[in-house]
């Protein structure tokens, strides 16, 4: 089950069934699903910059603003974890990168749930990879 949630911040998120539909779909999809596991409970946490920069300093002892950060609980049967999501980030995001808020925060959304996929973005070829998977998730979400 897909879940949405929000802490310090006020944010009201109108898409969440479509948006679960298209999680389900990316997770389902064996191109991004190689271990063939089934969705579990994913909750999706919008918050503010300072809540997220927290959980960023206790728990991955980085001192600086991020837009999303996945806490991965998956078993060997079902992709679980919870994904935290600055609005405030996304908004500045979409600012710079000269798109829509609603484009951006589903960049971020699938990004978070690539992560409890397994696919990482630690590295520059990681990133480009995480980079070209967010755009195949995005356009099976506009089609």
């Amino acid at each position: 089950m897909i879940s949405y949630f929000t802490e310090d911040v006020s944010f009201k998120f109108t898409g969440k069934l479509s948006c679960s539909s298209w999680i389900k779909e990316i997770i389902n999809n064996l191109d991004f699903n190689k271990s063939g596991l089934k969705t579990g409970d994913i909750n999706i946490i919008f918050c503010s910059d300072d809540y997220l920069l927290k959980l960023n300093n206790q728990y991955l002892k980085h001192n600086h603003y991020t837009d999303v950060i996945t806490f991965d609980s998956s078993d060997n049967k079902c992709i679980n974890g919870d994904i935290f999501i600055s609005v405030d980030s996304v908004k500045n995001n979409s600012k710079e990168f000269k798109c829509e808020f609603i484009d951006e925060l589903h960049r971020v959304i699938i990004h978070g749930v690539l992560h409890l996929l397994g696919f990482n973005d630690s590295n520059e070829e990681q990133r480009v990879q995480m980079r070209d998977r967010e755009d195949v998730a995005l356009k099976m979400m506009r089609s």
